[in-house]
């Protein structure tokens, strides 16, 4: 956890708050029991604390081969993330770190996500995974990531149904300030955001003389921690020392509600406190708080159990269903919004994912689109982990405005998604020929040519009129180009590029392309011809470019002509027809 000193009068202030409220209780309680836990949650499983100690011991060893510190950025950090990561991929989960580049010390934060349940239900449990630089960090916070770790295994090998995925991380960076859970809050979009319905925070679960503190304690994300607790008669109290100081408040600052376990730091545990948990009073939860003893000997076997166990029930509680998986899929449409005008159509990717159990044909669908409009699918159906191409088209009279498209996926259940449609008046089919100074008869504009290409050389015969654009010719190493932006109105059933083309050339070979002319719209290639295309009289080559429909693009046209023996490329009367 990261340190943060208060003023002397608030935290005196603190103190005699919490033992003012706590004095009323202290006649009645009693210590809590260590039973096991009860029926209440039988379907959670026992999370071995022995595990759990043993992810502590690899932690503790990994801090001693690295100058006794696991800080972030140090080879004790970086060997800590290797070892988590390594047992989460082997136990089938999606695992990839983040590099913190805003971090103090720049490393990265591990991210693991269980491959089942609904993308857009998230329940994520984290923990700080570095240390201070003083200590290896066991408690503080190995207690959290050890425990994490184990019940992420857990959760892989049970493999039980999901009614929402859950994703764990183990931040880098918190004792310097909170930074790695920070830059990866800020990393998501509002979408992503929206898609985290909790997030838990595990920072010291096992100190030595600790208590049993939860993070907003009566709130509803709390509920199934706080349940737990309550069903050992633990008699859970409010985090206040660590309200601010872990990676929970990343999280709280974006809106995303929060809760989490913590066992306490370097405050001193309270006659009452001591009366209903054990310990000592007026003795600080963890005597080695950001110390060099802070190893496998500063941790509470019993605390860091509870710990443990009620973490297993909150994911169990939160997004674990009963019986056998069941199949089920989601469904997703990117980009999530779009427009069209009247006469036009736009296109959308609608992807499918198997959230659990086995993969199962998707009949897709749409509802929600004004009069005029139509919505297709190609293909109409799927199977989970496809995709299909969504096409929204629009006659010219369909109804303008903005609209919401439900998208839906139908199977053994029915998943949606939503498209927001605007359809606008603009557009419709102003028929005609589009490129100007077709012929070349009107001097250069509005055609960009190298210098010399517009000409009316007698040397090359035009196909019409007296000039044309002529392309290479010398014999020597060059480039030509020549290029027009057009404007291509949407809402048309036909667009047809077309130039006529003539090709003369001194190459003899009948094998080898030495000079070559490109035809591009925009990036994309429409054609490639060279010496080997050389013919007596001028040909017309013609183009589709229905694909374009709505766009402004340029028209380019690239000669490039080797050492030695010219190939001339004459074109001229380019049309672009459209109706």
């Amino acid at each position: 956890m990261r340190r943060r000193t208060p003023t002397a009068g608030l935290a005196l202030a603190l103190y005699a708050a919490v033992t003012a409220t706590l004095t009323t209780t202290a006649a009645s309680a009693a210590p809590a029991p260590v039973s096991a836990a009860p029926a209440l949650v039988a379907a959670a499983p026992d999370i071995s604390v022995t595990n759990v100690q043993a992810h502590l011991t690899q932690l503790n060893t990994i801090a001693t081969n690295n100058g006794g510190t696991r800080r972030a950025g140090s080879a004790g950090y970086t060997a800590s993330v290797s070892y988590v990561k390594a047992k989460l991929q082997a136990a089938g989960y999606t695992v990839t770190e983040q590099y913190c580049s805003a971090c103090t010390y720049p490393s990265n934060n591990l991210i693991a996500e269980w491959p089942q349940g609904p993308a857009d239900q998230v329940v994520m449990f984290g923990a700080h995974l570095d240390s201070v630089s003083a200590g290896p960090g066991i408690n503080d916070n190995g207690s959290g990531s050890a425990t994490l770790l184990e019940n992420a295994l857990v959760l892989a090998q049970q493999n039980p149904s999901m009614t929402k995925r859950v994703r764990f991380a183990w931040w880098t960076d918190e004792e310097q300030g909170l930074n790695g859970s920070e830059f990866y809050v800020n990393s998501l979009s509002a979408t992503q955001k929206s898609y985290l319905k909790g997030y838990y925070n595990f920072d010291m679960v096992g100190s030595t003389n600790g208590g049993y503190f939860i993070n907003r304690i009566t709130s509803t994300t709390a509920a199934p921690l706080k349940a737990y607790w309550d069903s050992l008669n633990l008699q859970p109290e409010e985090n206040v020392e660590g309200q601010g100081r872990s990676d929970d408040y990343s999280f709280q600052q974006a809106g995303i509600p929060t809760s989490g376990y913590a066992a306490g730091a370097s405050a001193r545990k309270t006659s009452a406190q001591a009366t209903k948990w054990g310990g000592t009073a007026n003795v600080a939860y963890d005597s080695c708080y950001h110390r060099s003893c802070d190893t496998t000997s500063n941790i509470s076997a019993t605390v860091l159990n509870r710990s443990a166990d009620g973490v297993a029930y909150a994911i169990w509680q939160l997004a674990v269903g009963g019986g056998t998986p069941t199949n089920d899929f989601s469904v997703a449409v990117s980009p999530t919004s779009g427009s069209v005008a009247r006469g036009g159509s736009t296109t959308a990717t609608v992807s499918t994912a198997t959230t659990s159990g086995s993969a199962q044909t998707v009949s897709l669908s749409a509802t929600g689109a004004p009069s005029g409009v139509t919505v297709s699918f190609s293909p109409s159906s799927v199977t989970s982990g496809g995709s299909a191409t969504m096409t929204v088209s629009a006659t010219a009279t369909a109804t303008t405005g903005t609209f919401t498209i439900t998208v839906t996926g139908a199977g053994s259940v029915t998943r949606s998604a939503a498209y927001t449609l605007t359809v606008t008046g603009a557009g419709g089919c102003t028929g005609g020929q589009l490129i100007g100074n077709s012929s070349f008869e009107s001097g250069s504009a509005p055609w960009t040519a190298s210098s010399g290409v517009i000409t009316s050389s007698s040397s090359q015969a035009a196909r019409t009129g007296s000039y044309k654009a002529w392309l290479d010719g010398y014999g020597s190493s060059h480039t030509d180009t020549l290029s027009q932006s057009v404007s291509i109105p949407a809402g048309c059933s036909s667009y047809t590029l077309s130039f006529w083309l003539h090709i003369d050339t001194a190459e003899t070979t009948t094998s080898i392309a030495y000079d070559k002319l490109t035809v591009q719209v925009g990036s994309t290639t429409l054609a490639t011809y060279s010496n080997l295309d050389k013919a007596s009289g001028y040909t017309q080559r013609s183009f589709n470019l229905a694909a374009y429909a709505g766009q402004t693009v340029t028209l380019k046209w690239t000669g490039v002509e080797d050492a030695s023996l010219q190939t001339s490329f004459v074109i001229d009367d380019v049309t672009l027809q459209v109706g």
